[in-house]
């Protein structure tokens, strides 16, 4: 076993001044309760009680133990008469003194320990989260890997095609081959948008400053920009006919909307119409988003918000992974106090997000 390390100079001042301070106040108090002809039993109180605040704010056992023997010297000497003499004769005194110290030992010895017990348990808080935090970069860089792969391989092939077929290729197929290129660049365009709103997120401590918005102008902002990158797909949208307003970063949630739509276009395998439902109950604004497609398999929802495809072959990820979006959009719902979840209808698949009303933006 190593040495123990010695108390720094600076640690040893701070817990003199502390014990000097917290005695020198029960002293002051005792002074009082005598004066004002109160209980002199209480005054053995007080300085118990000043030990555990020894103990509660210094540093290792000698400051707590050091307090409860100059407490019953105190005790003995000052409050218990004849005054200004110390009493070690007789069997009261003697059980006064040793049940007092033993009080004190023990209760400062009991409060050093609780005090330590916390500590261990703050670090090994902190190395929970460091550990999750690496979990998720993993993650994250795993669905990276997976979801640039694909447009990045549509761009290289497409335009080879067109570079080495420009010639003898009719202007349909040209056509085709330049919107492919065209979708997957905008794909790829949103993916930067993405890890963007992640690293504003992670720059903050995982904090993000909201503002109240109207819930109405941020769904309806969201949508105009889902629209220019997927015109053709049909979008049925209810909102409350008030006035709401949300404390949120109206930029990190229009993300997850635009998120949540875009995987209900490429993963449902379905040209139906998608539902976008939002509502207001129990102090939370919800947002739902719905499709009328294949729906998720039942082992892959619950790590789906994970950050990484775990069926990458599957017809459902045929287009291109959702790992990364959905991640994302759990970090910056998180982010925001809410929840994020999903599951199957009879026909299709539902998230829903919620975010937290009113109170939580004062706080």
């Amino acid at each position: 076993m190593g040495q123990l390390k010695r108390p720094a100079k600076i640690d040893l001042i701070r817990n003199m001044l502390i014990t000097v301070g917290f005695l020198l106040t029960a002293t002051v108090i005792s002074y009082l309760i005598m004066f004002f002809g109160g209980f002199t039993n209480n005054i053995g109180m007080v300085y118990i009680m000043a030990v555990v605040l020894i103990s509660r704010f210094s540093n290792g056992y000698i400051p707590g133990l050091a307090g409860s023997f100059i407490s019953i010297i105190c005790v003995n000497y000052l409050f218990t008469y004849p005054y200004m003499e110390f009493k070690l004769s007789g069997i009261g005194y003697s059980i006064t003194f040793i049940t007092l110290l033993v009080i004190s030992t023990i209760t400062s010895a009991t409060t050093t320990h609780l005090k330590q017990q916390s500590q261990i348990l703050s670090e090994r808080d902190k190395l929970l989260m460091e550990a999750e935090k690496e979990t998720m970069r993993a993650n994250l860089l795993r669905a990276i890997s997976h979801d640039l792969r694909t447009p990045l391989t549509g761009i290289i092939g497409a335009s080879g095609a067109y570079l080495d077929n420009e010639n003898t290729m009719a202007e349909e197929e040209r056509s085709h081959l330049v919107s492919n290129i065209r979708e997957d660049a905008n794909w790829l365009l949103n993916m930067v948008e993405n890890l963007l709103s992640v690293t504003r997120i992670r720059d903050t401590g995982a904090h993000v400053t909201k503002h109240l918005e109207p819930l109405e102008e941020v769904v309806s902002e969201a949508l105009q920009r889902f629209r220019k990158r997927l015109p053709n797909a049909t979008v049925h949208v209810s909102v409350p006919d008030e006035l709401i307003m949300v404390p949120m970063d109206a930029t990190l949630i229009e993300q997850v909307i635009i998120n949540l739509l875009e995987n209900a276009v490429y993963h449902s395998n379905s040209t139906e119409s998608i539902n976008l439902i939002v509502s207001v109950e129990d102090g939370y604004a919800s947002f739902e988003v719905s499709d009328q497609g294949v729906g998720l398999p039942a082992d892959r929802i619950s790590t789906l918000f994970d950050g990484y495809t775990s069926l990458p072959n599957s017809s459902y990820d045929s287009h291109k992974g959702m790992g990364i979006g959905l991640s994302i959009c759990k970090t910056i719902v998180v982010a925001h106090n809410g929840t994020i979840f999903v599951s199957n209808k009879e026909h299709g698949a539902v998230f829903t997000f919620t975010l937290p009303l009113g109170e939580d933006f004062y706080e």
